[in-house]
């Protein structure tokens, strides 16, 4: 759908700030900017991973909406920026939000950014989006790093599907029954963790999970990356082995296969076909299932006759 700009939007005039930055070892000119929201993507770990487009419109916009000030101030003082900053974080209210749509309203252009990587992506600024939008302020991506991405292509797992999922509730029984729901998603699942709860997490996720490949992805581009491939039981040893780990971490889950797939359904037929020969003999308890699951007689008239004599 095409953007509108709002009639209530005044014109920037393009000679009204001249800004620079270095890149390179050279100072370069920033393009100047026209009124509205730009969503910048800045570097999950290593700083030379901007891009010279986002460094220009860090550069030449008339403030920057940072997550955290303190670390987008270590990018900005690496590349000679100087625009100002300003606080907006999952803390911030419908006034401020306000305000900022009244800034790009009043003719300036504002940088989102968050702590590391691409803005919205498991942070607050979809609410200023939606705010801009509403008002009909042009919206601009400035693409860039991404911890998911980063994470899926090195991962040796399936790229043609996935989802991500962001970070599971802290809770053991909660995050159980979440991974239970997306476990049935066809495709590579994605997940943020904390180092604190990586060890539980992947001790959940192999028990209603199983067998499953997985990757654990940590301090991507940074100088400690580490990424660790292996079971979901095998991981979820190894970090119980050796307590929480440092750092960001991505976890990625392979899709189930076929075989995973066939066992649990046969387990889910066995438990059926065991709960109704407790009241039924072995024809009724067999007749009943099959009618529940529209399977053939034969067919779990013969599952029913080997649980039964697996049990004598």
């Amino acid at each position: 759908m095409n953007q509108r700009i709002d009639n209530r939007t005044k014109r920037r005039d393009p000679a009204a700030k001249t800004s620079t930055f270095t890149a390179f070892g050279l100072a370069a000119e920033a393009k100047p900017l026209s009124p509205g929201l730009y969503v910048v993507a800045t570097p999950i770990g290593n700083l030379q991973d901007v891009s010279f487009r986002g460094l220009s419109v860090l550069a030449a916009a008339d403030a920057i909406l940072a997550e955290d000030t303190r670390v987008t101030k270590t990018l900005l003082a690496h590349y000679g920026i100087t625009t100002p900053l300003v606080a907006y974080h999952e803390h911030s209210n419908d006034a401020v939000r306000e305000r900022m749509v009244h800034r790009i309203r009043e003719g300036q252009a504002l940088a989102l950014v968050s702590d590391a990587g691409t803005p919205l992506v498991s942070d607050p600024g979809y609410k200023l989006v939606q705010a801009a939008i509403e008002e009909g302020l042009p919206i601009t991506p400035i693409p860039g790093p991404s911890a998911v991405l980063t994470a899926l292509v090195a991962s040796g797992l399936p790229t043609d599907r996935f989802f991500f999922e962001g970070f599971l509730p802290p809770k053991s029984a909660a995050r159980r029954a979440r991974l239970a729901e997306i476990g049935a998603i066809p495709g590579t699942l994605m997940l943020f963790e904390g180092p604190h709860r990586l060890p539980e997490m992947l001790a959940d996720a192999a028990a209603v999970l199983g067998e499953r490949q997985a990757v654990v992805a940590r301090e991507l581009t940074k100088m400690f990356e580490t990424i660790r491939r292996g079971t979901l039981p095998d991981l979820a040893q190894q970090f119980a082995e050796e307590g929480p780990p440092k750092g960001e971490i991505v976890v990625l889950i392979g899709e189930a296969t076929k075989a995973m797939h066939a066992a649990e359904a046969d387990a889910a037929l066995d438990g059926r076909l065991e709960a109704a020969l407790k009241n039924h003999s072995i024809k009724d308890a067999a007749a009943l299932v099959a009618a529940e699951l529209d399977m053939p007689k034969r067919e779990i008239y013969a599952r029913a006759l080997a649980l039964a004599k697996k049990g004598e």
